[in-house]
This record gives structure tokens, sequence and C-alpha cells, in this order.
């Protein structure tokens, strides 16, 4: 595979509120052998992982609410930023943007930096990617935390939300990040607006960004539908761990309907946390961070007892 790539100048990522964290990175990787992939790898003591996927047109940043208070518990925190986002490369051609190379990146990414005991966390495009990851390692992964998004993507093709915003993210001619978060959740400050948009100088960091709700597969016939039925079965039939489920109740494209529709799909998934927020639902996530650890923790000392 040929495939052109461009990196964000560090300086951009200079002052960014609430985001301390010193960035780590990986190359090397078979599906992408010349792309450098950034995370944030923030350690603990308890052994066990929080694996944070951001969506789109977002990167690791979106985490920066959460990653503390999983961290206070003792958790390891690994925030990957998507190929094409955040201080990860960016593939210049639109054309060379794939659900399945993002899956196969995020899986090389999992065995390089060898995750155990795995909590998945996700949202958006991170959900369409990371929710077909445990089925290919299922020894490595053993609680889900899954907020706005979808595996039966078929549903969002007569969508108007979506399909709005499927509209603007293709004819748009610069697209910011930081003015789409900034629409959905009001309170965003300047500065976190501008962290948004900090990974993208130009309109030539931005093919990820403008082409991502192409690839959303709406049909049966498109690229990474049978990826994702296979994935929702999997879920329904195989998956044994914990599971809880946070909705942003805003969210008209990937709210309520569609994450009832996910429930019912993923084998023992309790009761959703109803949030007060639109599809960036992380941008409220310290309570949901919270309270996702307490039925983690309830689920640790029942099991126990029983």
């Amino acid at each position: 595979m040929t495939y052109e790539l461009i990196r964000t100048p560090e300086e951009r990522f200079a002052d960014l509120p609430g985001f301390p964290y010193v960035p780590r990175y990986v190359e090397g990787l078979a599906s992408l052998p010349r792309a450098r992939v950034a995370f944030v790898d923030e350690p603990g003591t308890s052994g066990e992982v929080f694996l944070c996927l951001h969506g789109e047109p977002t990167w690791s940043y979106l985490y920066r609410k959460m990653i503390p208070v999983f961290t206070r518990a003792g958790h390891r925190v690994v925030a990957p930023d998507l190929v094409g986002f955040g201080r990860s490369d960016k593939l210049v051609r639109p054309e060379d943007y794939s659900l399945e190379l993002h899956r196969q990146v995020l899986l090389e990414l999992v065995e390089r930096l060898d995750l155990r005991r795995v909590t998945l966390v996700v949202q958006d495009w991170g959900g369409i990617l990371g929710l077909t990851l445990p089925m290919a390692m299922p020894e490595r992964f053993s609680r889900l935390l899954v907020m706005n998004t979808a595996l039966r993507t078929s549903d969002l093709r007569f969508n108007p939300t979506f399909r709005i915003w499927r509209l603007w993210a293709t004819l748009s001619p610069d697209l910011s990040p930081g003015r789409v978060v900034k629409l959905m959740e009001p309170r965003l400050t300047r500065a976190e607006r501008a962290a948004y948009d900090a990974p993208f100088p130009d309109r030539r960091y931005k093919a990820g960004v403008h082409v991502f709700p192409r690839l959303v597969p709406l049909r049966p016939s498109d690229a990474g539908a049978d990826r994702l039925r296979e994935a929702e079965a999997w879920w329904s039939e195989a998956w044994r761990g914990e599971a809880f489920m946070a909705i942003g109740v805003r969210d008209r494209a990937l709210g309520a309907s569609t994450m009832l529709r996910l429930r019912d799909s993923i084998r023992g998934c309790p009761e959703p946390l109803r949030v007060d927020a639109g599809h960036y639902v992380q941008e409220r996530g310290e309570e949901l961070a919270r309270r996702a650890l307490a039925h983690f923790d309830a689920a640790r000392r029942q099991s126990q007892i029983g």
C-alpha cells in the first residue's frame, strides 16, 4: 500500500487546558509501517487498563475529564489518537482511510502494548471500531464502558441528523472540529475549542475529519458492514464481562433510541445511565466515570460473594 502522511507540528499542542499528559508514540505497525501513532499512557497500580477510544472529529483530548477519575482509582489509562487525528500522523488522501485499516491499527497497538485486563471505553467511531476488537482477542478484555455509538449503523441511513452531519462534513471546505463540539456542548470554552482544533492547522490535515462520516456503513453491502454484524452477534452471544452504558440524551443521531438497540445486543448490559448531554458525553465525564467505576466495583464485590 502506498500512502502519503503529514504530521502536525508539536507546537500546535503547546497549550491544552486540562490535558497535561505527555504523549507517547509507536511506529512500525504492520498495517501502516511508516505512520507514527500517538497515545496517552498514564500508569496505574491495579493491573487494570482503561482503553479510551475517541471518535470523529475529536482526539484523546476528549477524555481529559475522565482520565483523572480512572487514574485516581489506581487504573492505567491508554488513550490513543486514531490515525488522522490528534498527534497521530494524518493520511493525506481520503481514499486511504477505511474502517478495516483503523481497526487493524488498534489491534496491533493493543498487542504492541500488551494490554490485558482491559476496560474498553468507547464513543462514536471509537465504538464502531472499538466494539470490533474484543472478538479478535477476547482474553484481553474484561469490561465495557460504552457511550453514544452504534454497531447497527444501517439504522442511521434515514436519520436526518446524521444525514445533515454527513453532508456537512463532506461538503464543508474546511471543517472546524472545535466548532462541531461547541455546537453540541455550548459550555465549551474558547481555549477548549482551540484544543480540539489543534491537530489540524489547515485543510491538508483534515482528510480523516471529512471522510469518516462517509465510511459509516449504511447498507449491508458497504465496506465494514459485515464486520459490524459479526461484532453485534459476538457481543450478544459470546461476551461474558461487565458492561456499563451511558447515554447523552440530547444526541439526536446516536441518542437513546440507537443506544437502547445497542444495549439489546450486549449480553448482560444493565439499565443505562442517562446524562443531560449531547453527542460528546465525555464533556460531562467526571460523574459518568465515577458512576461507571462504582458499578464495576459493585459487580466485582457481588462476584466475590457469589
